[in-house]
């Protein structure tokens, strides 16, 4: 091999290099750290203010007694006999997210919830309100005016007209946190950081990143979604050096081939990876038409008979469009596409294909039906 070849060689390989597109994410977008995490608040509460859109007290009664509860706090006493008509007030689930670290005196938003029959929370006020978490502890309280995406309209003729949900609404920093949760990040040991996908090699890819830049043995991989590392026992510099491991660059491992369909909506996701064998598809449409043309049967002029409806039905199957093609072997993501589009196969036709390829053992993909 003579110089100018080993020259040709070394420069396509360096051009190689450079071309070849090499997709890298932060630690950071790949990972989590155990135990650094968000918890539910929920609360029950009552708003008030409603333009007459509140629960039906008739069929909501929790909605009067807690309300008859709040009263009493304030010194006043609703007679037993009494039956409040309410309309401007209405009792709802109040939920929110905890996030991690959050300090007693920090703001955070809340999701409001009508449970009783309340046509609109819109415009109403949310009164004070405990949050509570899955221990029973209160560490929040919410209060504030609900603020609601939708909107709705009725007439006095039955007749309406409905734009999004007007039952639930936000508010924006609507609770104040309480308490503070106990978090296992400043009490030293080793930390784990968690894949957001599990992947054997994603994992091992994080670990030689994370040792090759503070040392060998700095990272362990535990399994194909959890990393062990080591850092130093100052909750101080753990958080400076954490930020800093985050912030490292990783390729992640390939993705593994999948097929996600929604038989809801007809929505089809094929991964990039997806391979089918050599295979033979025939799909087709069956049309079932029925229709009804009802016809009147008169009597005869002086006869005793009544006038009869009978009914004429017609029925006709026909089947359109049935299309044959043929998908070679090791076929690629675009050519499975650019098959079922020449065919005029919709989404929910895709659905079918991909399912009889599946039982075929054709498709070489996980397939998942959600």
């Amino acid at each position: 091999m003579n110089t100018f070849t080993r020259k040709l060689i070394s420069t396509l390989a360096l051009a190689g290099i450079i071309v070849a597109p090499v997709h890298a994410d932060k630690i950071r977008d790949l990972t989590s750290v155990a135990g650094v995490r968000s918890n539910q608040l929920i609360g029950y509460g009552l708003v008030v203010g409603l333009d007459g859109s509140g629960d039906q007290t008739t069929q909501a009664p929790f909605t009067t007694q807690s309300l008859e509860n709040m009263l009493q706090q304030f010194g006043i006493s609703v007679p037993a006999n009494a039956r409040p008509q309410l309309k401007n007030a209405a009792a709802v689930m109040v939920t929110a997210d905890l996030p991690p670290f959050a300090k007693p005196g920090q703001m955070i938003d809340v999701t409001v919830a009508s449970i009783g029959n309340a046509k609109s929370i819109r415009g109403g006020q949310l009164l004070m309100t405990p949050m509570r978490g899955a221990d029973g502890n209160v560490y929040g309280m919410a209060q504030g005016s609900v603020v609601v995406g939708g909107a709705s309209a009725s007439g006095k003729s039955g007749s309406s007209v409905q734009i999004n949900i007007s039952s639930s609404g936000r508010i924006p920093n609507g609770a104040s946190v309480e308490r503070a949760v106990s978090s296992s990040f400043g009490q030293g040991g080793p930390m784990v950081l968690n894949l957001n996908t599990p992947d054997f090699t994603t994992a091992a890819r994080v670990a030689q990143a994370i040792n090759g830049t503070y040392g060998a043995g700095t990272a362990q991989p535990m399994d194909g979604g959890s990393i062990a590392v080591r850092g130093p026992a100052e909750p101080s510099q753990r958080v400076a050096w954490l930020g800093a491991i985050q912030g490292l660059e990783v390729t992640p491992g390939d993705a593994p081939a999948r097929v996600v369909v929604n038989s809801r909506t007809g929505t089809v996701v094929i991964g990039s990876d997806v391979r089918v064998s050599a295979a033979a598809v025939a799909h087709g449409s069956i049309q079932v038409t029925i229709s009804e043309n009802p016809q009147v049967s008169q009597p005869g002029p002086f006869s005793n008979g009544t006038t009869q409806v009978v009914q004429n039905s017609s029925v006709s199957i026909s089947e359109d469009g049935a299309h044959m093609f043929k998908f070679g072997p090791g076929v690629s993501l675009d050519q499975i596409i650019r098959a079922v589009n020449q065919v005029g196969a919709g989404p929910s036709d895709l659905i079918s294909i991909l399912q009889a390829l599946k039982q075929s053992g054709a498709l070489h993909a996980e397939l998942v039906v959600i």
